[in-house]
């Protein structure tokens, strides 16, 4: 099968499957081509300011309102959205990567929350989740109405079956499933893993440039939309949906992934990390990792985020006579980072692929002992080269809390202070 993409981000598109079945002039003609159904579907309000309005017009076989009442859905277990108002831990801690299922699980179902912040019914927070499958969804149906879905593949590709076309991906790649968008995930590997970011608030957008001017770091031309593709398939199918934190099912008679044709910019993509140009300091000291930033999430206050996606991908330092790895540090904002590939350059071991940390507001952490000693004494007349790797991190202004499975979890490493008990007192006030 041939999948072909648009590129840009936030866009107007306009793509059809069969000619002629977008109108023209009009968003609801009175006749659709090919007795189509017309039907918008909007991720913001009616009113929200033109360069921040999300919304799609689909032109479908059927209208997604036609299916059975939903009931409550006793599956994704251990899917979460109720986080808790108890004190939480200050301490820095940090998972090994979540092993495979022993009976087969698919997207939905294998879904762990790790923590998060907020409520769905507040539009204003995140959950944060690592999923691992080994099945595909086959003729079950999703959509998220709490929020857009930041899914960071780690290991395994995926193909999305969405109401706006296909997408297939790969690990370093992330794929956005905006809110309400209905889904099938296919797997293309015996088993797949990684993690979603849950954002209840506003839509992810690309960052401000500023002084950086109008290029580097990720690069609108590189994001990819579908082109329209349906199925027009009768059968016994289930959609499952996500509102308020809670699970439903409805029966559905025919699928759901039945859009012919559809314009606008409440659509799915995805986006290569590979393809991201790193800005960093060719003088001295490390910058702040906000120059790593992929996409976010804008909150009422103004630059500091609901929600950043930063990455830290192969680059070259080459700041002369400093401390080049990152430095150690306490902020206001709360940290959770993953492990795609390779090795994070500020951890000696322990951050594995697929593994996870958690440094909270205010929670002092930075490099371990060994990658101190390391770096103090490091050549920077020369460049480095960071290879073969690439970490992220989901930095939050709210704290993230962690659900009670994952402080229970069996990968928690209880032992990860131990990194930073070994750093070595080096004051001589005899020496400057």
């Amino acid at each position: 099968m041939s999948i072909q993409y648009q590129t840009g981000f936030g866009n107007q598109f306009a793509t059809e499957a069969l000619p002629g079945a977008l109108p023209e002039g009009r968003n609801s003609p009175q006749r659709c081509a090919y007795g189509l159904y017309a039907e918008q579907l909007s991720g913001t309000a009616f009113t929200a300011p033109r360069h921040e309005n999300r919304r799609s017009w689909l032109y479908r076989i059927r209208p997604g309102v036609q299916h059975k009442p939903f009931a409550p859905y006793g599956g994704a277990a251990d899917w979460k959205s109720d986080f808790g108002t108890l004190p939480v831990t200050p301490n820095q801690l940090r998972w090994s990567a979540r092993p495979m299922p022993a009976a087969p699980t698919d997207f939905i179902d294998g879904m762990y929350t790790m923590g998060g912040n907020g409520a769905p019914d507040e539009h204003s927070g995140v959950g944060i989740h690592v999923y691992t499958a080994t099945a595909s969804m086959d003729d079950r149906f999703f959509y998220n109405a709490d929020g857009e879905m930041l899914v960071v593949l780690q290991q395994g590709r995926l193909r999305f079956e969405t109401e706006f076309g296909l997408i297939e991906a790969e690990p370093l790649e992330i794929v956005v499933i905006p809110r309400g968008v209905r889904f099938r995930v296919v797997l293309r590997d015996a088993d797949a893993r990684g993690y979603v970011l849950e954002n209840f608030g506003a839509a992810m957008r690309l960052p401000e440039l500023g002084p950086i001017g109008s290029n580097c770091l990720a690069n609108a031309r590189d994001f990819q939309t579908p082109c329209a593709w349906y199925e027009d398939r009768d059968g016994d199918f289930r959609l499952i949906g996500k509102f308020t934190g809670g699970f439903w099912q409805a029966e559905i008679s025919h699928s759901p992934l039945n859009v012919v044709a559809w314009h606008g910019n409440h659509a799915p993509y995805k986006y290569d990390l590979r393809h991201f140009n790193a800005i960093g300091s060719i003088s001295f000291d490390h910058p702040d990792p906000s120059i790593f930033t992929v996409l976010t999430s804008a909150s009422d206050t103004p630059g500091t985020a609901n929600m950043d996606f930063a990455i830290f991908p192969p680059r070259v330092l080459a700041m002369v006579d400093t401390f080049r790895p990152p430095w150690f540090h306490r902020n206001v904002a709360s940290e959770f980072m993953g492990l795609i590939q390779g090795v994070y350059d500020a951890k000696a071991e322990g951050f594995e692929p697929g593994g996870a940390s958690l440094h909270n507001c205010m929670s002092g952490h930075g490099p371990d002992a060994e990658t101190f000693e390391k770096a103090s004494a490091a050549d920077t007349s020369v460049p480095h080269y960071i290879r073969d790797t690439m970490a992220f991190m989901f930095e939050t202004r709210r704290v993230i809390r962690p659900t009670e499975a994952a402080l229970a979890a069996t990968t928690l490493q209880g032992e990860y202070y131990q990194c930073w008990q070994d750093i070595k007192k080096h004051f001589d006030p005899s020496k400057r």
